[in-house]
């Protein structure tokens, strides 16, 4: 086992609008998060379902990421890489 390697995870997310979502990750960082290109270039059907502004803003968290009742989900290294802005830098 890895010491001293902490895994990435989601703490909090809250919808912001549009496509965006603040999330709130475990090593102290909160960010704005936009899945707008996500959501319109990749057409797979799980994916294209977050296209309805209803069900995108219909997610939970689970399992330490953003889940939607699909069973879509992403990891919180690509929601990470997906911020358009910083709003909470690491201590």
């Amino acid at each position: 086992m890895f010491r001293g390697v902490v895994m990435l995870h989601v703490e909090s997310a809250k919808y912001h609008d549009g496509y965006k979502i603040v999330v709130t990750f475990n090593d102290g960082s909160s960010h704005l998060v936009d899945f707008e290109k996500t959501v319109f270039n990749d057409s797979r059907a799980i994916v294209s379902v977050l296209k309805d502004l209803t069900v995108f803003k219909d997610f939970s968290i689970q399992n330490h990421t953003i889940s939607w009742a699909n069973g879509l989900d992403f990891a919180p290294e690509f929601i990470k890489a997906c911020s358009i802005k910083v709003l909470n830098e690491i201590a």
